[in-house]
C-alpha cells in the first residue's frame, strides 16, 4: 500500500523451508507487524501461545518469575505472544507478500548496487550474483549479521565474541514420553550457563536453545552440526525435565554469539537511489530478549511508513532516527539479561533471583509494566 514495487531476492533456493532454523518468538510488538503485514492469521494456526514467560533455577527448577502471558498479553499489549517455527513464519511472510504483489526470486544473492546506467533509469541497479543487473531505487539489504552487502558498501565490522555459544534442537513431543516440559516461554538459568524451552506448532514439538560460556568455540553461522554428548555433559546438572530434552535431541546444532558495532549511518546514497541496513544486518542481537526477528519487523513496517514520503534521502533519514534508539536500547537490555542470566556470584544471585521473585508475586502489575516500552511499541502507527 506504499507505491512501491518490491522485488525480494532470496538466497536460499526454490522448496521447503522445513530447514530454516527452529523456534522463534514472536512477542507482542512483532505481532503487530505481522497482522499490519497481513501474515499474523498464519502464523497463528502454526504457532503455540505460551502460558507465561518464566524464569526458573536450572538445577532446582524453583520458579523465580513468572509473567501471564495468552489473553493478559493481549489485555495488556493489545496483541498475542507466540511461539512460531521459523519454517511457519518465513511461509506466511511470503504468503503474505506475494497477495501484494511482491514478485520473489529465489535461489539468487545480491552483491551489491552502483549508480543506474542512461538506459537503465534514474536510481541504481543491483548487481546480482549471476551477473544480471536490475534497476530500482532502494536497495534494502536484509542478510543478516555477516551481511556481504553491509561489507560492500560500509566496510568490513569484525565480529566481536561474546564468549558465550548457543545450541538449538527441536524434539517431537511423542520423543518425551512422560517428561513435562511446561507450557510457557521457560528461561532455566545457572551460572554460566542457561537453557530455553517452549513448545511449537501447537505443542507437537518442543525447542530447545541452550547457552553456554566458552571460549573455545568462534565458528560464525548458526547451523554448525554439535555433539549431543558435549552439549548433555554442559548441562548434565540442570533439572530432570531439561536434562530429559537435552537427551532426547539427536542432533543439535550449534553457534558461537557475536556481535558487530553498528554503522555510522543505516543507509547510503548512490547516484539517485539508496541502499539501506535492515535487522540483523544493522543491529544485531544477542538473542536474551528475543527480539532479533520482532526488530527486524519493526524496522520493515517503520521503513514502509516512511517511504510514503516523496523524498528517499528524508525517507531514510527519519526512518533511522526513529529506530536507532530503540534498537540500541533492545541491545543493551538483551547483553544485560544474559549476564543476569548467568550470573556467578552466589550471594548476588540468591538476592538477585528474590527480589525479582517478590516483584512478579506482589506486584505483578508493576513487573509486566517494566515490558511495556517493549511489548506495546507499535511500529506500524510510529510515534
Amino acid at each position: 500500500g506504499t507505491g512501491w514495487r518490491v522485488t525480494l531476492y532470496e538466497r536460499r533456493p526454490a522448496g521447503p523451508a522445513e530447514e530454516v532454523g527452529a523456534g522463534i518468538q514472536m512477542s507482542p510488538n512483532a505481532c503487530r507487524c505481522l497482522a499490519a503485514l497481513g501474515a499474523l492469521e498464519a502464523v497463528e494456526a502454526a504457532a503455540f501461545a505460551p502460558r507465561a514467560a518464566v524464569l526458573r533455577d536450572g538445577r532446582n527448577g524453583a520458579v523465580v518469575y513468572r509473567a501471564a502471558l495468552r489473553e493478559a498479553a493481549v489485555a495488556r499489549w493489545g496483541a498475542p505472544y507466540l511461539h512460531v517455527h521459523r519454517a511457519d513464519l518465513v511461509q506466511a511472510l511470503a504468503a503474505a507478500a506475494r497477495a501484494r504483489g511482491v514478485e520473489i526470486v529465489p535461489g539468487t544473492s545480491i552483491n551489491g548496487a552502483v549508480a543506474a546506467t542512461e538506459g537503465e533509469g534514474e536510481g541504481i541497479a543491483a548487481l546480482l550474483d549471476s551477473g544480471a543487473r536490475v534497476a530500482g531505487h532502494l536497495l534494502v539489504a536484509a542478510d543478516g549479521l555477516g551481511s556481504r552487502l553491509r561489507t560492500h558498501h560500509f566496510g568490513p565490522a569484525a565480529p566481536r565474541f561474546t564468549g558465550q555459544t548457543a545450541w538449538r534442537a527441536t524434539v517431537p513431543a511423542d520423543r518425551l514420553g512422560s517428561v513435562e516440559i511446561p507450557p510457557d516461554a521457560t528461561v532455566w538459568a545457572a551460572p554460566g550457563r542457561h537453557v530455553v524451552t517452549y513448545w511449537l506448532r501447537g505443542g507437537s514439538l518442543a525447542n530447545l536453545v541452550a547457552v553456554e560460556e566458552q571460549t573455545q568455540w568462534r565458528e560464525e553461522g548458526w547451523s554448525h552440526p554439535g555433539d549431543p554428548a558435549m552439549l548433555r555433559a554442559s548441562f548434565a546438572d540442570f533439572t530432570a525435565p531439561v536434562q530429559a530434552l537435552i537427551a532426547a535431541a539427536e542432533a543439535p546444532l550449534r553457534w558461537a554469539l557475536l556481535e558487530r558495532p553498528a554503522p555510522d549511518r543505516w543507509s547510503q546514497a548512490i547516484g539517485q537511489g539508496a541502499v539501506a541496513l535492515i535487522g540483523d544486518a544493522v543491529h544485531p542481537m544477542l538473542p536474551f530478549m528475543a527480539q532479533g526477528a520482532a526488530q527486524a519487523l519493526e524496522d520493515a513496517v517503520a521503513l514502509a511508513r516512511h517511504l510514503q514520503t516523496p523524498d528517499l534521502g528524508v525517507a531514510l533519514t527519519a526512518w533511522e532516527a526513529e529506530r536507532r534508539p530503540r534498537t540500541s536500547r533492545v541491545q543493551a537490555v538483551s547483553r544485560a539479561n544474559g549476564a543476569m542470566f548467568h550470573r556467578h556470584d552466589g550471594l548476588q544471585r540468591r538476592l538477585s533471583h528474590a527480589l525479582i521473585g517478590t516483584v512478579s508475586t506482589w506486584a505483578p502489575g508493576l513487573a509486566a509494566g517494566r515490558l511495556d516500552w517493549l511489548y506495546g511499541h507499535d511500529a506500524v502507527a510510529g510515534p
